[in-house]
């Protein structure tokens, strides 16, 4: 049986080692889209955080969530250790589920 949705918890930042946005769906793919087209109002929208660097999918949303707040109670070094086991050069993940890669903000052009 195919399902509808798939819980996930991800994690944005802004550039590498910037500012950090922990969040949880039922669709990666669609949540991705919201975010790098500005359609969801807030935090991430506000400090332009759009770059996919960690997503954990599977299990059901009540587990989702609770790793969601999980890793939201952690300290920024355990967030970065977190992503840098899995994506050591911050890459953009979202470019891999097919999506275009974002410009760089930063000012001294660092990824």
């Amino acid at each position: 049986m195919q399902r509808d949705f798939d819980p996930t918890v991800y994690i944005l930042a802004s550039h590498r080692n910037g500012t950090l946005y922990v969040g949880v769906t039922s669709n990666l793919l669609q949540r991705l889209y919201q975010h790098r087209s500005g359609l969801i109002d807030g935090f991430a929208k506000d400090y332009g955080i759009q770059r996919l660097v960690w997503f954990q999918s599977g299990g059901s949303m009540e587990e989702a969530i609770r790793r969601e707040k999980q890793i939201k109670k952690w300290n920024r070094p355990w967030k970065i250790n977190l992503i840098e086991q899995a994506n050591p050069d911050w890459r953009d993940l979202a470019v891999d589920l097919g999506f275009d890669p974002l410009e760089s903000r930063r000012i001294d052009g660092a990824p």
